[in-house]
């Protein structure tokens, strides 16, 4: 099983994932959330002249925020930099268009920005709709070898829902997870798996990456420890920001509430009710997302979320829970590094010596 990382992107995220590769760990994927993060492509282009081995991603591009020939320049430029290291991550969108309150893309319109991206990365001329017209566009001067088309850039799909995982395994496309919990992440596998399969594709080449936040606790630390906190609290408070957008604004809620955290997730959505600005909600709800757990809302974010939604244990018990992963069908294990926490990758490099 494989190990990566994932960085809440800054313009020095060169240096925990210069790290990571001195580690072992075969990936580093980077967030595309320009309100809240750094330019993905600015990090990884950073990472690429910093690193020889370590496979650079974006984790997850989404497409209504760069229009397709943008993107596929950028994937190209990155690929003369680090030839043959380059994923090209994409989903329809969570984080990058909350926090422009804006719900997920159609996953149709992401299906055509795939097919241009890769049509041009591939050295193609394909159609390119633009300001209501169709246009033949393709790199013009490969030749001259400023930018790189000789080397593969992979194709990897965010996908939660079946017509998500049916259009991964359509292209055999390499498929990307959040997962919180063992028992919701290998049931996912399986229903990704029956796509693989139904597609013809061979199982074996089906690339599966668990993504997660967690901690690593030392004997007898609580989850809510503070280090815990910083470390696994931000993916606990997505619960929280999930449900108010959803009482809020009406966007949908695919976080189920467990009964058992109904009472704290209905006082942070009250909490949200006083936000300012009044006309945009979301702009205080999504601060920090996936990056910290905010004074105001850590009261909120309990010991049990922590357990239910994250990677927090002992590391005895995180071993057996990647195992489980692992035996599940996943070929790779991706953690978070939250803002300030980069040290934990040390923690989870012992983590990754078991395997």
């Amino acid at each position: 099983m494989e190990f990566g990382i994932a960085v809440a992107t800054a313009a020095d995220s060169w240096k925990v994932v210069k790290r990571a590769e001195e580690l072992g760990f075969s990936h580093a994927w980077f967030y595309d959330t320009q309100m809240l993060c750094a330019d993905c492509f600015v990090a990884m282009g950073a990472a690429a002249v910093q690193t020889s081995r370590i496979r650079l991603g974006t984790g997850v591009l989404i497409p209504t925020n760069r229009i397709a020939p943008v993107t596929a320049n950028a994937f190209a430029s990155l690929n003369q930099l680090a030839p043959g290291r380059i994923d090209f991550g994409v989903g329809t969108g969570f984080t990058g268009r909350r926090t422009m309150g804006l719900g997920a893309m159609k996953q149709s319109d992401m299906e055509e920005y795939i097919r241009v991206v890769m049509a041009l990365l591939d050295g193609e001329t394909p159609d390119f709709e633009v300001e209501g017209k169709a246009r033949k566009i393709t790199f013009l001067n490969p030749e001259l070898k400023l930018i790189n088309l000789r080397d593969e850039v992979k194709l990897h799909i965010s996908a939660y829902g079946p017509r998500g995982r049916a259009l991964t395994a359509r292209l055999g496309a390499g498929w990307l997870n959040f997962v919180g919990d063992v028992p919701g992440g290998v049931t996912a596998m399986k229903e990704m798996q029956s796509n693989w399969d139904r597609a013809g594709n061979d199982m074996t080449d089906l690339s599966a990456v668990a993504f997660a936040l967690g901690c690593v606790l030392a004997p007898g630390e609580a989850a809510d420890s503070d280090r815990a906190m910083a470390q696994a609290g931000p993916r606990a408070a997505v619960l929280l920001h999930r449900a108010a957008d959803e009482a809020l604004s009406g966007l949908p809620n695919t976080s189920p509430i467990p009964p058992e955290l109904a009472e704290p997730i209905a006082g942070y959505v009250e909490l949200a009710k006083s936000f300012k600005p009044a006309d945009a909600l979301y702009l205080t709800n999504h601060r920090g997302h996936l990056m910290v757990v905010k004074p105001n809302e850590r009261p909120f974010v309990t010991a049990e979320m922590i357990r239910r939604t994250t990677f927090t244990g002992e590391e005895a018990d995180l071993r057996d829970r990647i195992a489980a992963l692992r035996d599940g069908g996943y070929t790779q294990f991706t953690v978070q590094l939250a803002p300030g926490q980069e040290a934990a990758i040390e923690d989870w490099a012992r983590v990754k010596a078991e395997f």
